[in-house]
């Protein structure tokens, strides 16, 4: 995978700010460099005017009288072709030329340096003046080398940022390919990771996560699908059967009405079906609609008695509520009614005749416990984790028989997740069950008071 090379590119950003960063970097020492040896060399060349002064003070002497008497001594010629050494000039009292040394001159490209001096209680005037050929010379060697050296180390400069900057995104380039190639239907393949301890590699761990999420998400809706489509089914080819084998023959009133209601138990479970199913998508959607209310959970509890005692007597089953005083809890009334009344109707379900169901409540370390106790076969371990997934059933065949869908703890759960609190199960195989809501508990509220 090769990313283009263009404005847009994040390769090509990096490298053209890299450069110009060492590019002003670079000018900036270039410049300091040439400021700091042109100071130097003309600090040089000006001392050396000073000693060429002092030299020239040497050369006058004072007589008797008041005379000055010179002693001139001409610069020797400097070999190789260099520029002639120091040349001078020393005016009288007067102004008048007392000395000239042979060269001496004040054209561009020379330096001088003047100064007045006393030599016998006369003021001498000295001018000192020195060729700025090697000063400019040296400086020119250095703006040489500055102007192809800086290009070049530039361009190398570059070349390496954009090589490590291609290495640097090179696992972006293989992650947007592989990305690619991810749909619907592959789901399972993950992006690589180079190394999972950097920056890139955690946002590819942190991609691989989601695709995770929407597999399980994936799996999830396609088993709901299947096993939603196999629930309506159901009922749908028992109505279709029972209706073809009545029009084969003429039947009596009687059979007739035996008929219509063999399928009008179907069209209730397909409606119960139909029901669970979008109090599902409603708490997907919104899981709290209701305003959350302090609530007196042993009420409901002997509410929830009330309205399930007929399907319990079904069975000779006893239905007790137990507790220790009031247990208020903030939650939502539908989805805690809700929630209960699947519990309960699961216990009565799986429960063999005769059997106690016991809904317990109680306060605990500032929470609400409400366990919903059967003697029922009770659920294997393997069992435990999956119990709260949609249409899934421990024993299919009894579920079926008994109008289940395995839609009822899936429904329980989300009511209680939706009003802040958990719920969980423990379970003895060949003992019962145990299925138990944690809400936070409210003390000191009055009944009813909403959030």
């Amino acid at each position: 995978m090769r990313l283009a090379w263009g404005p847009r590119s994040l390769r090509a950003r990096l490298t053209l700010w890299y450069a110009a960063s060492l590019a002003v970097v670079m000018l900036a020492y270039g410049g300091f460099v040439y400021l700091s040896l042109r100071q130097t060399l003309s600090t040089e060349l000006d001392a050396q005017l000073a000693e060429d002064i002092e030299a020239a003070e040497g050369m006058v002497e004072a007589e008797q009288g008041g005379t000055l008497r010179l002693h001139p001594r001409q610069p020797h010629e400097q070999a190789g072709g260099e520029p002639p050494g120091p040349s001078v000039e020393i005016l009288g009292p007067d102004g008048g030329l007392l000395f000239r040394s042979a060269g001496f001159s004040r054209v561009a490209g020379m330096r001088s340096l003047e100064r007045t001096c006393a030599v016998g209680g006369r003021s001498l005037r000295i001018t000192a003046s020195r060729s700025e050929h090697l000063l400019r010379r040296e400086l020119g060697e250095l703006l040489l080398v500055l102007g192809l050296g800086l290009p070049i180390g530039l361009g190398i400069a570059s070349g390496g940022g954009y090589l490590l900057a291609r290495r640097a995104l090179q696992p972006v380039a293989n992650m947007a390919e592989r990305a690619r190639a991810i749909t619907a239907d592959r789901l399972s393949d993950r992006l690589p990771v180079e190394d999972p301890r950097d920056e890139l590699g955690n946002l590819a761990s942190v991609f691989n996560a989601t695709f995770g999420r929407l597999e399980a998400s994936f799996d999830q809706l396609r088993q709901f699908t299947a096993d939603a489509s196999h629930e309506l089914r159901t009922p749908l080819t028992a109505m279709r059967a029972v209706g073809e084998v009545a029009l084969r023959e003429p039947r009596s009133d009687q059979e007739h009405r035996e008929v219509i209601g063999s399928m009008l138990e179907e069209v209730d479970r397909l409606t119960q079906l139909v029901e669970n199913l979008l109090s599902l998508a409603r708490m997907d959607l919104d899981p709290s609609q209701e305003p959350r209310a302090v609530l007196d959970l042993v009420e409901k509890a002997h509410e929830t008695a009330r309205l399930l005692k007929v399907l319990a007597e079904e069975k000779q089953q006893t239905l007790a509520v137990e507790s220790t005083g009031h247990v208020r809890a903030k939650a939502d009334e539908p989805m805690i009614r809700q929630a209960l009344l699947n519990l309960v109707d699961n216990a009565i379900r799986h429960s063999p005749a005769g059997a106690k169901i016991t809904i317990r409540l109680k306060e605990r370390g500032g929470t609400c416990v409400v366990e919903v106790i059967d003697n029922g076969p009770g659920i294997a371990r393997e069992h435990r984790a999956r119990v709260f997934e949609r249409f899934y059933r421990v024993d299919r065949s009894r579920s079926r028989r008994d109008g289940g869908a395995g839609l009822g703890l899936s429904i329980a759960l989300r009511a209680v997740v939706a009003s802040g609190g958990t719920l969980d199960v423990d379970s003895i195989v060949g003992e019962g069950s145990t299925f138990r809501i944690t809400l936070p508990a409210v003390a000191g509220t009055t009944i009813g008071e909403t959030r």
